[in-house]
């Protein structure tokens, strides 16, 4: 009986699966940065611009509905006492700044009522923020 002697071959790593599974680990990774970025506005229609981009560093939110309501860091605060609260956050740490969300459909005075308790509380730099504009 004649027994045949196998040839080994060396072993072969296979690059297609390792690809795949790389960009799987890119996929999650990336959609796991989105969901821990931080949105700290309420919803709002926000005017859109061609120029907006979005803040990454942590600001005081102000956002204004539609209907004239405040809120600073989704907390409801009435424009009487919108100076005393940002002043008091302001305090906490310096070189703070603001992002103002304003509903699109507020009135011009009642964003600068806003835009002036703003200024009075110690806080310049502020950030109005827009939707992306859409281009077709």
């Amino acid at each position: 009986m004649k027994i045949k002697a196998v040839a080994h071959r060396s072993p072969r790593i296979e690059m297609l699966p390792l690809i795949d599974v790389v960009f799987l680990l890119l996929v999650v990774f990336i959609y796991a940065m989105l969901a821990m970025a931080v949105h700290r506005g309420l919803p709002v229609a926000l005017p859109d611009s061609a120029a907006a981009e979005p803040e990454t560093e942590a600001l005081i939110a102000i956002s204004i509905t539609a209907a004239g309501d405040i809120f600073v860091d989704r907390v409801p605060v009435a424009l009487a006492d919108l100076q005393g609260t940002l002043a008091r956050l302001a305090q906490e740490e310096k070189q703070r700044g603001v992002l103002l969300f304003a509903d699109r459909q507020l009135p011009y005075q009642a964003l600068f009522q806003v835009l002036d308790r703003v200024r009075q509380a110690g806080l310049h730099r502020i950030s109005l923020q827009a939707d992306p504009e859409q281009t077709q």
